[in-house]
C-alpha cells in the first residue's frame, strides 16, 4: 500500500483530515515532527472525528528518524511540491510509494527535496499559489489508489 507522509505539519485540522482520509482508504500516515501545534489539540480531534483512532499512524521525532525508517522500506519517496515540473497524473505510481507533503507555511527544506525519488506537482490555475494540505493529499492518494486499483473493500 501507499503511505502519506506529512513533514512538520502546522495546522491540526489538516492533520485530522488526513488521518480521516487514511482511515477511510486504508492508507498509513506518517508524521515527521516537530509539529506546529500540540498533538492533543482539540482541533485535531474534531477534524479527525472518531476516524483518527482507526488510522494507521506512525510519528517520527525527526526527519532523520523518518529517513532511517524509510530506508528500510521498499517504496519511493515522492514529494508533492509547487516547485516540481512533473504533473502527478502523468506519473506512474507503484505499491509502497510514500506521498510526502511539506509544511503548510514553508514546504520542505532543500535536503528533503534532494532526498525525494521524484517531485510531483498538482497543476493549478496560474494565478493561484497552493492547495490546502488535506486537499492535496486527497488528490494524490486518489490517483495513486486509482492507478494501483487498491481501493478498500466496502
Amino acid at each position: 500500500m501507499i503511505r502519506i507522509v506529512l513533514f512538520q505539519p502546522d495546522i491540526p485540522q489538516n492533520v485530522g483530515a488526513v488521518l480521516r482520509l487514511g482511515a477511510c482508504f486504508n492508507i498509513a500516515v506518517d508524521i515527521v515532527e516537530p509539529c506546529g501545534f500540540v498533538w492533543d489539540d482539540k482541533r485535531l480531534r474534531r477534524a479527525g472525528m472518531d476516524y483518527a483512532e482507526k488510522a494507521s499512524l506512525t510519528r517520527h521525532p525527526s526527519w532523520n528518524s523518518y529517513q532511517d525508517k524509510q530506508s528500510e522500506e521498499s517504496g519511493r519517496m515522492l514529494l508533492f511540491t509547487t516547485k516540481a515540473a512533473v504533473p502527478y497524473h502523468t506519473f506512474s505510481f507503484a505499491p509502497g510509494d510514500q506521498l510526502v507533503f511539506g509544511r503548510e507555511s514553508a514546504g520542505v527544506p532543500e535536503d528533503v527535496h534532494d532526498a525525494a525519488d521524484a517531485r510531483l506537482v498538482i497543476p493549478m490555475a496560474s494565478d493561484t499559489r497552493s492547495l490546502n494540505l488535506a486537499q492535496s493529499a486527497s488528490i494524490a492518494a486518489a490517483e495513486a489508489l486509482r492507478q494501483l486499483d487498491q481501493w478498500p473493500d466496502p
